[in-house]
């Protein structure tokens, strides 16, 4: 379905822009898997990252129904640890998503990641060919769908980062 191919890169794109940072510093994800009763290890989280990493890779440039079943997977579970985090008090500070000490969960964050299982699924029943498909059937339209997608994905990561922290503070303020 290749009406879904911005926003399915856009969401590959967010989960490179979360894998990619548990590689380098495993400690914010190893503390919120901790905080809600799950093992964690710098290693396992680093593996996890690496993982995520790269099925965004596979997503944004080859595609297939396998690969999209991946996505899906992937934020299902992340949404169902943002849940459990906020049903158990755990992760107050950090889900560990951006290696980032303030990325408290949300319901916004588990709303995001069900969009984008949705979003995946989709893809996985209705496939939408990889990035570099695109680019190879038409070049200069598939320009302006990687700029929009990495754009989307970059306003997501901003709203999951900086938005949580921001209205805390405003709800702090008398």
């Amino acid at each position: 379905m290749e009406v879904l191919a911005g926003p399915y890169a856009a969401a590959a794109a967010l989960l490179a822009l979360g894998g990619a940072p548990k590689v380098l510093r495993p400690e914010p994800a190893v503390r919120a898997l901790a905080s809600v009763g799950l093992p964690g290890s710098p290693m396992l989280v680093r593996l996890l990252g690496a993982f995520e990493t790269c099925l965004a890779a596979a997503a944004l440039t080859v595609g297939g129904r396998a690969v999209a079943a991946l996505v899906a997977v992937s934020y299902v579970a992340f949404a169902a640890f943002v849940a459990v985090a906020m049903v158990r008090g755990g992760v107050l500070s950090s889900c560990g998503c951006f290696a980032r000490p303030d990325t408290p969960p949300s319901a916004g964050h588990v709303a995001g990641n069900l969009v984008a299982a949705a979003i995946a699924g989709i893809v996985a029943w209705f496939p939408a060919p990889g990035l570099l498909r695109l680019a190879a059937a038409a070049p200069v339209p598939a320009l302006p769908l990687v700029t929009l997608a990495g754009c989307c994905a970059w306003f997501a990561y901003l709203a999951l980062t900086r938005l949580p922290p921001r209205a805390a503070a405003g709800r702090r303020r008398p």
